[in-house]
């Protein structure tokens, strides 16, 4: 058989922080153009013996030899230079759901000769801070452009300067669904569609494994983004998975009845979303860096002894973020009905500051529209203040006082609409949405202004990323050699 390639994309949460971890508040989630990608392949080694490389990495081979009889197990070889526990918890429960719906000797025929499995991130998953240091670029995005893609990082895996994309879930998703296409449990047509049977079983598979290997059943919205692509996001009740978490080490039990896409407890909701035409969301990666799982264990400690506080704020967030999401849903409705005045008007906005948006003359078309860009910065001004009042009252830096100063000069300037910390915040990143409408002088463009304001500022050190929204919806199959730089990076 041919390669098997899926790729899977990385996440913003630009509304929902700490919100999405309850089933009665949303998320609002964007997927990125920057993504993972899974190469599998048979091998022409030994039988029932799958490796599994990261070339991007020193030191990073897995191998590990498969049993099928009586119950399945993946061993990890002894020659292994370090663990992997995503890779070998995803290998242990897709080969297991291989066997109930396909059986035994349909797994046993497909592994014959082994697989061999490469696993790559675009760059813009790692700070690529060194790489432009070694060639003397700035911190720019045409020099990110000129960095080879899927850039060797030079350290282990373990040393590795993350950028909060959502990189672990990102990766096991197109591991997951690489392998269940590549073991024909899943047909190739349902990841070209959207709310496929088999895109649902890739998400539930993908979801258990990335808890299993995290420790814990978390909200699910970066699994979610790289299934499904960006979305309103609603989490499943983790009792979902409580009977698998609780008898995760006995080989014996039936993954099946539960990750099945018809099993109703499986309760998540996601409704389409994408960012209005002509705008673009900005990352810049602040190297100062966060520790996730602690930031969210204060909040929610302080939400459980300062209920009554904390959810009257968490209400009025939950209230702010759906506004959010409708109103740049309701910008997308006002392009479609006409795409000439929106553009006009976007040319506009780009070159003015958003506290002058309101006093442009205008027609009332044109009118209109501006009122509802107005109307998106103001709701994502006031996320940010509450967002800021909830790190205060939890005593968590959600976003940091020097985060706020380098935030507040970002969204004064030309075309900028809004912004803020994304996710649980912290120090180690920030989002910018821009209006981005063609044909506009280079100094005039928001990207260049927004990046100038990077380059120059010093009081935190700001590097950019490159990523986009990504239009495509989530998980899909690729063709190796469409996919520039990825034949190469496999090769090594």
């Amino acid at each position: 058989m041919d390669a098997t390639v899926v790729s899977s994309p990385g996440k913003v949460l630009i509304a929902g922080g700490y919100l999405v971890l309850d089933r009665t508040y949303t998320g609002v989630v964007v997927s990125t153009s920057s993504r993972f990608y899974t190469v599998v392949q048979n091998s022409i080694g030994e039988d029932s013996l799958i490796t599994v490389r990261s070339p991007q990495f020193v030191s990073a081979t897995w191998t590990y030899s498969v049993k099928l009889e009586p119950s399945v197990l993946v061993q990890e070889l002894p020659t292994n230079a370090s663990k992997n526990k995503f890779v070998h918890l995803a290998l242990q429960n897709i080969l297991s759901l291989a066997c109930e719906i396909k059986g035994e000797s349909h797994v046993r025929s497909s592994l014959s000769s082994g697989f061999d499995v490469c696993i790559v991130g675009d760059n813009d998953f790692y700070s690529q801070r060194a790489q432009l240091a070694s060639l003397g670029l700035p911190r720019t995005l045409a020099s990110l452009r000129r960095i080879a893609p899927f850039v060797p990082t030079g350290v282990q895996l373990s040393e590795v300067h993350k950028t909060g994309l959502g990189s672990s879930a990102a990766l096991i998703t197109s591991l997951v669904s690489s392998l269940l296409l590549h073991l024909s449990v899943i047909p190739a047509s349902d990841l070209t569609q959207h709310e496929s049977e088999g895109r649902r079983l890739a998400h539930n598979l993908s979801q258990y494994v990335h808890c299993l290997a995290q420790g814990k059943v978390g909200s699910g919205f970066d699994v979610s983004a790289a299934v499904f692509g960006s979305h309103i996001y609603t989490r499943f009740d983790p009792s979902v998975l409580q009977e698998l978490m609780a008898d995760s080490d006995d080989g014996s039990r039936l993954l099946l009845p539960i990750i099945s896409p018809s099993n109703e407890a499986w309760n998540y909701n996601i409704v389409d979303f994408q960012l209005p035409p002509l705008t673009r969301m900005m990352l810049a990666d602040v190297d100062a860096g966060s520790d996730t799982p602690s930031l969210v264990g204060k909040v929610l400690k302080w939400r459980r002894e300062d209920i009554l506080i904390a959810d009257a704020l968490w209400s009025s967030l939950g209230l702010l973020n759906q506004s959010l999401a409708q109103t740049l849903l309701k910008l997308t409705d006002q392009h479609s009905q006409d795409p000439v005045v929106y553009e006009k008007t976007l040319k506009i906005l780009a070159i003015t500051k958003s506290e002058e948006w309101s006093t442009k003359p205008s027609s009332p078309g044109e009118q209109t529209i501006v009122s509802t860009f107005v109307e998106v910065h103001r709701i994502s001004q006031a996320i940010r203040g509450k967002m800021i009042e909830m790190g205060t009252l939890s005593g968590v830096p959600i976003e940091p006082i020097e985060q706020t100063k380098l935030l507040d000069l970002c969204i004064s300037q030309p075309g900028v609409i809004g912004g803020g910390v994304p996710g649980a915040g912290g120090y180690d990143a920030l989002w910018l949405l821009v209006c981005e409408p063609k044909d506009l002088l280079p100094n005039q463009r928001p990207v260049e202004v927004v990046e100038n304001v990077w380059s120059t500022y010093t009081e935190l050190d700001v590097s950019p990323l490159s990523v986009v929204e990504s239009m495509a919806k989530g998980a899909r199959i690729e063709q190796l050699d469409m996919i520039p730089g990825l034949r190469d990076a496999i090769a090594h």
